[in-house]
């Protein structure tokens, strides 16, 4: 390959340029004797020789879910709202500690938990069996809502009555960011969980769940009613104040995750729709009453040295 590379530049080059290449050639096969010669020369100085792994300091490791299909922006915000708790105390999550940790913040991941995991408003998901929940000790900050709560000690763990997922502080921790209610210009949002996302193709003020955090929660603060088959969309509607309603699509998603949800914001129940057309009629669910208080004072700081 490499001569007939040559005899096509010296096809095409002039004297001068047949001895650039020349030199270049030369240059190169002198480099490579060189690298394979120190090679040569490690591996018979010490051929048990194994390199050191990289420096890995022990860190909190926030876990949330993360699709195989993209990103989706509740589950991402996980990682927005943790780490804006931590910098308004002057903490970080990459500092370095003693020993290293795992978080669990928002999202139906408690089956992904391990012995020791910190929970700060993580929630069971409905659908995955009991015995895939292989943990027998947790360190529980908060949970989403009382159904968590109550799978969790019947499993002999201690659970505070500290409710409410994470999400829902993102108008507290982040509200000057977003318009305020005089600026909602959208009558109705709609946003889909991942599965309901190609149910609403066509249909107007649909709000994508794998669109940047940033945009999905401006979108959503725009509107003057969230229709949601998304937990997700529910919880940054509440978070702002805006009236939703909860619209099933499909039995992908089992209801218990968003009556957890719903009954540990204060509602009494959890109020379905099943088409677009008995959403927009359809009154809003009960006002939201989340103690967000108590839910930011469970944030655990005692994981930082700061």
């Amino acid at each position: 390959m490499l001569h007939r590379f040559r005899w096509r530049v010296w096809q095409r080059a002039s004297p001068r340029e047949e001895v650039f290449v020349l030199l270049e050639e030369a240059a190169v096969a002198q480099g490579v004797r060189k690298i394979v010669r120190k090679v040569r020369g490690l591996a018979r100085r010490d051929r048990g020789y194994v390199p050191p792994p990289p420096f890995q300091p022990n860190t909190i490791e926030l876990f949330y879910w993360k699709s195989p299909l993209g990103v989706n922006f509740g589950d991402y915000l996980s990682s927005v709202i943790v780490n804006k708790m931590a910098a308004d105390a002057g903490c970080f999550l990459d500092e370095e500690r003693p020993r290293p940790v795992r978080l669990l913040g928002i999202g139906s991941i408690l089956h992904f938990a391990r012995n020791g995991d910190v929970v700060w408003g993580s929630g069971i998901n409905g659908k995955i069996r009991d015995e895939r929940h292989v943990f027998s000790s947790l360190d529980v900050r908060a949970v989403r809502g009382p159904l968590t709560r109550d799978f969790l000690m019947r499993r002999g763990i201690d659970v505070p009555e500290v409710f409410g997922d994470p999400g829902i502080l993102v108008a507290d921790l982040l509200g000057s960011r977003f318009p305020k209610p005089a600026e909602r210009k959208t009558p109705v949002a709609f946003v889909p969980n991942l599965h309901d996302l190609p149910k609403m193709g066509g249909w107007e003020n649909v709000v994508s769940p794998l669109d940047h955090w940033a945009s999905v929660v401006r979108r959503i603060s725009e509107a003057s009613h969230v229709i949601s088959s998304s937990l997700h969309g529910l919880v940054i509607a509440d978070a702002f104040g805006i009236p939703c309603t909860y619209l099933r699509l499909s039995e992908e998603e089992n209801t218990l995750k968003y009556e957890d949800y719903v009954l540990g914001v204060g509602r009494a129940r959890l109020d379905i729709t099943r088409s677009r057309e008995e959403a927009v009629r359809a009154s809003p669910m009960g006002t939201a009453r989340p103690d967000l208080a108590r839910l930011k004072a469970s944030f655990p700081y005692d994981l930082w040295d700061c």
